[in-house]
């Protein structure tokens, strides 16, 4: 049986939520005790406090090898779009995009989608809109991630913090080799990652699909070389 593991960006949260609702528990068991509120009240707080370990957990999952070609799911969630868009700041013609939205039942680790070199990373100050919503791609404050792999072009990731996230952290930076399934960062509370792919790329999820880092394939890409 495998144990639990809490990312280490929520280790001191988990360890908060847990005495903030002992203590609370505590104290109304002793000013009510034996009673309805008491009861429900602490059903409410193992509720509570097992949805913050599942949010802040991180999964054990790893591939072998470098899977050139594939891209992997950066994060735990629902695809909320599939389209062609034309991306105009970094390739200035269409891409597909794929956009991911986390949920507070989602386990938030981020994870590299595909195998290659960091070419570019930048942090944009933003607005906290919905991550569900289109705008939240551009608008929102988010990361832009660029992976040049070695065969099969260049892969924009996006990073988009939701209404209520406040906190982006990223792990890599510009001229890191990277691969694929290694941890990329977390984002705090509902968020999204948005994936820029190629037009000639083969999908491999529909939309409304729930797909789990490290797990499932997103796509397929066209060599290049």
């Amino acid at each position: 049986m495998r144990l639990l593991r809490i990312h280490k960006e929520g280790k001191s949260a988990v360890i908060r939520i847990g005495i903030v609702l002992i203590l609370i528990n505590v104290f109304f068991m002793y000013i009510l005790p034996n009673t309805i509120f008491t009861a429900i009240l602490l059903g409410a707080s193992i509720l509570l406090y097992a949805m913050s370990l599942n949010f802040y957990r991180h999964p054990n999952r790893t591939y072998k090898g470098d899977l050139y070609g594939l891209v992997n799911a950066p994060t735990d969630g629902k695809v909320v779009v599939i389209e062609k868009v034309f991306e105009k700041e970094f390739f200035n013609d269409e891409r597909i995009q794929i956009s991911i939205f986390m949920s507070f039942f989602n386990a938030h680790s981020n994870w590299i989608p595909v195998t290659g070199k960091i070419t570019h990373f930048s942090h944009m100050d933003g607005n906290f809109h919905a991550a569900y919503l289109p705008k939240s791609s551009h608008e929102n404050e988010h990361t832009n991630i660029l992976i040049e792999t070695p065969e099969h072009g260049t892969v924009l990731v996006k990073q988009i913090a939701g209404a209520m996230a406040r906190r982006i952290v990223t792990y890599i930076k510009e001229g890191d080799e990277v691969h694929i399934g290694s941890p990329l960062g977390f984002i705090k509370l509902g968020s999204r990652m948005d994936i820029f792919l190629p037009t000639d790329s083969e999908l491999l999820v529909e939309l409304g699909e729930e797909v789990h880092a490290n797990v499932t394939f997103l796509a397929r890409l066209t060599q290049r070389i």
